[in-house]
């Protein structure tokens, strides 16, 4: 079972997501059966849902990139240590997201659609998945398009 703590601190957010929770609860519960390490485990996220300010300087104090981002992944765990726990109850770590860049990427106004494919991505790289090399690009991405089909 996958958990999610959820932090608003933008009302843009408030008015575009009523019941943020229920949102989560209902598309989690389908990933867990996607990603096998997910499996028999209790696993729990944060994602803070926030502005392109905030964004910012969580970029420029945590990656030295001073510009606003869509997503950014905390992870509480090495990849390596990740992939050879046991623990049953996992805490993954922190994703936070930017309203204002998902909004101004919303193609056909769905809103979302673009929002889902931002915090799966954040959640992906909690669990261990990367894009720097090429093979793991299009390891992450299948699963990504797996997650987003069916959810």
């Amino acid at each position: 079972m996958i958990k999610v703590n959820i932090e608003v601190n933008n009302k843009l957010w408030n008015e575009k997501l009523k019941n943020p929770k229920r949102y989560f609860n209902k598309k989690l519960k389908k990933i867990s059966k996607i990603i096998k390490f997910f499996k028999n485990r209790n696993i729990t996220f944060t994602i803070l849902l926030t502005n392109s300010l905030d964004m910012k300087k969580l970029n420029k104090k945590f990656r030295k990139k001073n510009k606003s981002t869509d997503v950014l992944s905390f992870p509480s765990f090495e990849i390596k240590k990740l992939k050879s726990m046991k623990e049953k109850e996992i805490y993954l770590g922190d994703i936070a997201a930017s309203y204002e860049i998902i909004k101004s990427r919303v193609k056909n106004d769905n809103f979302f659609q673009e929002f889902d494919k931002v915090w799966v991505h954040g959640l992906l790289h909690l669990a261990g998945y990367d894009h720097i090399k090429n093979q793991d690009y299009y390891k992450m991405s299948r699963i990504e398009k797996r997650i987003l089909n069916s959810i």
